[in-house]
């Protein structure tokens, strides 16, 4: 009988290694830091081992996010999404902003970009008015 690991185990894992990518880390970097094998950070990253809080913390402070950053998009009323190749996007746009330096730039940036988005958002067929 396989075990199948946790989806909020694998969830977790997703966001370590999309921080750690983000961040221009190795696998072997991160595990040097935690005293581990790198072979012990990829299972974490796959989320075939549990790790403990300590060991979380521990990360949260190498990877420099908060310890709920590992959680951030966790729903309760539905299995977590383990494909964080969106968020990883998402994350490296926002850094990209961080280091624009004038605001206003920052703000057309913004302003186009929710104005895309509701460009491209799915129209619902069924209005209740109608």
């Amino acid at each position: 009988m396989t075990k199948h690991p946790d989806p909020v185990d694998v969830y977790v894992g997703g966001r370590i290694k999309l921080c750690r990518k983000l961040l221009g880390l190795s696998m072997q970097a991160v595990a040097k830091e935690l005293g581990l094998s790198f072979q012990q950070v990829q299972k974490y990253e796959k989320g075939a081992n549990r790790m403990g809080a300590g060991r979380l913390y521990a990360l949260s402070v190498i990877l420099d996010v908060p310890v709920s950053f590992f959680f951030d998009g966790l729903k309760r009323d539905r299995p977590p999404d383990t494909n964080p190749a969106v968020d990883f996007q998402v994350m490296k746009t926002a850094r990209c902003l961080e280091n624009i330096p004038d605001k206003k730039v920052r703000d057309a940036f913004r302003v186009l970009a929710t104005a895309m988005s509701k460009a491209c958002a799915p129209t619902t067929t069924s209005d209740p008015e109608e």
